[in-house]
């Protein structure tokens, strides 16, 4: 899995390459200042709301009062490290949504942009069908919904977790891996949707290298570190740069 972790980041590497010597920047810049907007905008409210939902939970059960009263170090340490946990879950709670929100609204694009590459390597071209546009839309849409009910028993077993002290701490990264991996799902599933798998052989074929989908996600989200152009970057680049594993994964 490690090794396939690898390929997928340096895919990105080689997709920037890619989009630049064939000048899909009309593909990348459009769909990508859309992701930004709408992610500054659903970070603005998702921030003001989570601190108060936190703040709200923390006064109803009177955990400052209690621990005031007890005046012990540790406990105020222990109870401080678990409030950070809560609000790095909340982000990636809101990563989740929004991923999907956005998955759902860009699998035209996306859709294009993985086949658009692929006709490039293949030198040919694959003939546009709406019927089977709007095929690939509906299955995107179902995979989507599908990995969002199983990424939410995750994500609330973890936030569960969360709550036991110390144990509790190692939740946000498990949160990031499974976040990582859903993305990642995603953008391989367009690759597997044109070679003629059905959702379930989709599946089996992610599963079977769950490295690709986890580093191509997790790739997608260090970009989020720089501003504005990582958020534009990261969709596109990540459609791409999944393309390109697949392809290496198959010659090999």
């Amino acid at each position: 899995m490690l090794k396939e972790i690898i390929i997928a980041i340096q895919s990105y590497y080689r997709a920037h390459h890619f989009i630049r010597e064939h000048r899909l920047w009309r593909w990348i810049i459009i769909p990508g200042v859309l992701y930004m907007l709408l992610f500054i905008t659903g970070l603005y409210f998702f921030v003001g709301s989570s601190n108060d939902a936190v703040n709200y939970l923390s006064n109803l059960i009177g955990i400052d009062r209690w621990l005031q009263e007890q005046k012990n170090p540790f406990l105020n340490f222990l109870f401080v490290m678990g409030n950070i946990m809560v609000r790095l879950l909340l982000v990636f709670f809101y990563f989740s949504f929004f991923k999907y929100f956005f998955l759902i609204v860009g699998s035209p694009v996306f859709a294009y942009l993985s086949e658009k590459t692929e006709s490039i390597l293949e030198g040919r071209d694959f003939p546009f069908s709406f019927r089977q546009l709007l095929k690939d839309i509906l299955r995107g849409i179902r995979l989507s919904l599908r990995n969002m009910l199983w990424q939410t028993v995750y994500t609330v077993s973890i936030l569960i977790l969360s709550f036991i002290p110390v144990v509790g701490w190692v939740s946000p990264m498990l949160s990031l891996f499974t976040e990582c991996y859903y993305y990642g799902f995603s953008m391989v599933d367009y690759s597997c949707e044109r070679r003629k798998l059905s959702p379930a052989e989709s599946i089996r074929f992610i599963t079977d290298h769950k490295g690709l989908a986890i580093g191509n996600g997790l790739l997608f989200y260090l970009m989020h570190a720089v501003p504005v152009l990582g958020w534009i970057l990261a969709p596109t680049y990540a459609v791409v740069a999944a393309t390109l594993s697949v392809r290496q994964i198959e010659n090999k």
